[in-house]
């Protein structure tokens, strides 16, 4: 028997339209830039580079917060919402090489919970970041980290390695040529294939301790939306007033946002779908990643809430039976879902919470509750709790358990959210799982690390038959 631990961060927030502070919103009237879009590239990482910078600011004690060690017959798979992307194509790059304090306290996060496999999103996509943040931050022991390696004092490489790396291009930022938002203009981070002020922007990179099967990774950047059976194309209601040019139809019905023309262009991933297939001891497992787009930021349309609710619904899909998912293409024109009985697990921030925000939270409800999703209680923290009852505001009012809340947004609205998520499939054991949000009184230090972010980091730990991972590659 192999035995497996997992991680699953699900980030970005349901109720974003009042996000005041995400780091979207401060982004929504920067002007469109280009630049060329790199290949995807899996890398077997090299020797750790030179430890980044100072940066002059001050660093913490290491602090009393301590998640559980995985055994090393154990796999932890995790997600985090890192929001390291920058107002400017390059600029995250250049800070890297010079030394950045937040992928600094991020990097401590990551290396004490000690993830086999991560997900991060927020990462801004180009040639270079995704093997800068790894060699200089990942693979260099941060003071805060609670990993064996970095109390160690000649420590340089944190316990568990990462090793591996794919990133890609995703479709934030890509200029689609059209007026996608109907404001008369044609070149908005809004008119981008995926919200972006730069192509990259908002990217995101999987890493790894085990080998990456690249020539086997399945990308659907380019699927279109209409291409869904049942596909929830915004529309106006009935009663919507008159927005710019776009009128209402006389029947009951209300008009289309996107004309016939339009709408058999769009694509349905913000960012990007991935099937990253990771090869484990002779077993294979299956990350499945993505980002979906904020349901917020749009108007009476609905038009981020729909495409929300069918970039989950097409996670759901992938993982059904052949039927269902008949209709799902990657962009190398292979058709169908991932193969029944599949190891895989989902990872990502999905926008959207199971009970509170102002998504549509029968999409992600459905997910957690597919058959082929392994049942087990939701992650969980402290820290979540206190900081719920701390803000107060719209968390009076959610009908979730605070405990599970994964993201830190605007008190007055959203609120804060379960919104990221690691779902391993009916084929794992469910062993343990968590969210690293310390309560003050578990470790102040370490709530110091959680502010360079508003997503908290997820992870799951699970145990996984061998004989079932050798039959279903």
């Amino acid at each position: 028997m192999i035995r497996v631990r997992m991680i699953l961060n699900q980030v970005d927030a349901t109720g974003f339209k009042a996000m005041l502070g995400s780091p979207i919103a401060k982004n929504v009237l920067l002007q469109l830039t280009f630049m060329v879009v790199v290949p995807f590239g899996v890398c077997d990482a090299q020797a750790p580079g030179a430890p980044n910078p100072e940066s002059g600011e001050r660093r913490s004690e290491i602090g009393a917060f301590l998640v559980p060690s995985p055994t090393n017959s154990a796999l932890r798979i995790a997600t985090f919402n890192v929001a390291l992307n920058r107002k400017k194509a390059g600029e995250l790059s250049e800070n890297l090489v010079k030394g950045d304090e937040q992928a600094r306290r991020i990097a401590a996060i990551i290396q004490s919970v000690a993830p086999d496999i991560l997900l991060v999103n927020e990462l801004d996509y180009d040639a270079t970041t995704a093997k800068l943040f790894l060699d200089r931050y990942l693979r260099v022991g941060q003071p805060e980290s609670r990993s064996p390696a970095a109390l160690q004092p000649d420590a340089t490489v944190p316990y568990r390695d990462l090793k591996y790396f794919y990133a890609g291009p995703v479709n934030t930022g890509i200029d689609s040529g059209l007026d996608l938002n109907n404001n008369g203009r044609s070149q908005d981070p809004d008119d981008a294939w995926g919200y972006g002020a730069f192509p990259g922007q908002y990217g995101m990179a999987v890493y790894s301790r085990y080998p990456i099967v690249s020539e086997d990774v399945r990308t659907f950047q380019h699927f279109l939306w209409s291409k869904m059976p049942g596909a929830l194309r915004p529309q106006f209601p009935n009663n919507a007033k008159k927005p710019n040019a776009i009128g209402l139809n006389e029947d009951r019905n209300g008009a289309w946002f996107h004309d016939d023309a339009v709408w058999e262009q769009l694509r349905l991933s913000s960012k990007s779908h991935w099937d990253v297939p990771i090869e484990i001891q002779g077993a294979r497992l299956h990350i499945l990643a993505s980002h979906p787009t904020p349901p917020v930021f749009d108007g009476a349309e609905d038009r981020n809430g729909c495409r929300n609710h069918d970039e989950i619904r097409w996670l759901r899909d992938y993982i059904s039976e052949e039927s269902r998912g008949a209709y799902i293409v990657d962009d190398q024109g292979t058709k169908g879902p991932i193969r029944s009985g599949s190891h895989f697990v989902i990872v990502g921030d999905l926008n959207s919470d199971p009970m509170d925000g102002d998504g549509r939270p029968e999409s992600i409800r459905s997910l957690i509750d597919h058959p082929n999703i392994a049942k087990s209680n939701p992650p969980s923290s402290r820290g979540a709790v206190d900081a719920a009852a701390k803000s107060a505001g719209a968390n009076t009012k959610h009908r979730g358990n605070p405990e599970h809340d994964t993201g830190d947004f605007n008190d007055k609205n959203p609120g804060n959210l379960r919104i990221d998520f690691v779902l391993p499939s009916a084929t794992c054991k469910v062993i343990a799982s968590g969210v690293y949000w310390p309560s003050v009184s578990e470790s102040a230090a370490a709530n110091e690390l959680t502010t360079a972010s508003d997503h908290h980091l997820v992870w799951v730990d699970i145990e996984l038959e061998e004989s079932m991972a050798k039959r279903n590659p």
